[in-house]
């Protein structure tokens, strides 16, 4: 597409939608902008849309990202390797699950409540994360969460009832999870503007190394080491990573110090409230089938222990070269939350195809177009979200807000199929559940859409 024109040259410097008009003079809406942007078609429905600065603070500073560059990029790599930990070390539950029902002898649905109970409390604590982040204290925020991450992972190597793994794995890690992903956001977020959707993308990239490097070194490691010693190991190599993202991150705009730790008001704008009712329906869906694939494939296809869990190493892995393509398409081509929609009710539409899968090649295939259609949702929802933000300084909380609310749906989402699973005996009304979830995410996610744009497809948003 030809370079864009810019239709109103007004100074607005917390705004985050451009209406371009391209050269075949069709309008779009593009989600990054600069500090001297247009009148946009989200300002329009929302209820702050002339806020020239903080009104909490008073600062008003010309935002002017550098978009690119090493310390901008460098800032990418921090995420990716917060990411690889925050999202990455959670993928690894699902050989947790096996192991804990095939050798400790627990019922799969109660095992599932682990790893709800971690996840649950990696969101919820994204809320007073993003809030200390924005204050200017996203160092600290990610040492402490190294430390509970550490502590849970190694006290995890001395568990052997399930109310101590519940403890040290559900609570402890849970909360170190939550605390380290929301500030590598929102800094991240902060250095960008015309690349915003690519290079949060792009960071993205470490969930998806996570979610193979971690329940790769679990999995092989514990017939060599024993499930002891390949927790431990997993726990220094989050620690190395952690270390490497507090080195690189470097804040690019003043904290925010005071403020409300809730900004209620953005539940007032409606394209940001319908956006939070399809990420908790997003996420009351996702995780079933990352939670499960390996133990439908075990159960029902007749896989091996080990080549199961290759099953969920190939739909992690799948995302390391779709990641950064889908983003650079969304930045460029379609627009993040464009790509959300449609990758949203991709991952419905695969669900509903699980239920006819009987063989192990089948199987195999489903793996890869599953994580395709995963990888899709995850690398755009972050970008979707930032472009839903004027104002940088409230990236971290209005992340973690939405973050928050979405842990109670991740609470209930993998128990609820395991539910159904074990009331049923069959995995088909649990896929059934699953798909129609999403496709009513992607369907709430849309009329958030058109709350911004109307009834305009071709709009870049």
């Amino acid at each position: 597409m030809d370079q864009p024109k810019v239709i109103d040259d007004e100074k607005q410097p917390y705004v985050a939608h451009d209406i371009f008009v391209a050269s075949n003079g069709t309008p779009s809406l593009s989600s990054y902008s600069s500090h001297t942007s247009s009148r946009t078609a989200y300002d329009a429905h929302s209820h702050h849309a002339n806020e020239q600065h903080d009104s909490t603070t008073g600062l008003d500073f010309d935002f002017d990202p550098p978009d690119g560059g090493w310390r901008a990029w460098s800032q990418v790599l921090a995420a990716n390797l917060a990411n690889a930990v925050s999202w990455g070390y959670a993928a690894t539950f699902g050989v947790y699950q096996l192991y804990y029902v095939d050798t400790m002898g627990l019922e799969s649905s109660q095992v599932s409540w682990i790893g709800s109970v971690q996840v649950f409390l990696a969101f919820i604590v994204c809320g007073p994360s993003g809030r200390i982040a924005d204050a200017g204290y996203a160092h600290e925020i990610i040492i402490v969460g190294c430390f509970f991450v550490v502590l849970g992972s190694y006290m995890t190597s001395f568990c052997y009832e399930y109310w101590q793994i519940m403890l040290a794995q559900g609570v402890c890690t849970g909360i170190g999870l939550g605390v380290i992903s929301t500030p590598a956001v929102a800094i991240t977020s902060s250095y960008f503007s015309t690349r915003r959707s690519l290079a949060l993308s792009m960071s993205a990239m470490g969930t998806s190394a996570g979610g193979v490097v971690f329940p790769a070194i679990v999995q092989y490691l514990i017939p060599q080491v024993g499930f002891s010693w390949a927790t431990r190991v997993g726990a220094l190599v989050a620690l190395i990573l952690c270390i490497g993202a507090c080195v690189l991150l470097k804040p690019y705009i003043p904290g925010r110090k005071t403020g409300p730790w809730v900004e209620w008001a953005a539940f007032k704008e409606i394209p940001y409230a319908l956006f939070a009712a399809a990420a908790f329906l997003n996420f009351y869906g996702m995780y079933f089938g990352l939670f499960y694939i390996n133990s439908f494939a075990r159960n029902v296809i007749g896989f091996s222990s080990v080549e199961s869990v290759s099953l969920l190493l190939i739909t992690n892995s799948i995302g390391l070269p779709v990641r950064p393509i889908i983003g650079y398409v969304a930045n460029t081509h379609v627009g993040p939350i464009n790509v959300f929609i449609i990758a949203t009710a991709f991952v419905g539409v695969m669900l509903f195809i699980w239920t006819t899968i009987t063989t192990r090649a089948s199987m195999y295939v489903f793996s890869v177009f599953y994580g395709l259609a995963v990888s899709a949702n995850q690398s755009t929802y972050v970008p979707s979200l930032a472009s839903l933000t004027r104002d940088p300084q409230k990236m971290g909380i209005r992340f973690g807000m939405i973050e928050t609310l979405c842990a109670f749906s991740t609470l209930a989402g993998p128990p609820t199929a395991g539910a159904i699973i074990d009331r049923t005996g069959s995995y088909a009304l649990a896929q059934i559940w699953g798909g129609s979830v999403m496709l009513a995410a992607a369907l709430t996610l849309a009329a958030s859409r058109v709350s911004i744009t109307g009834w305009k497809w071709k709009v870049l948003i």
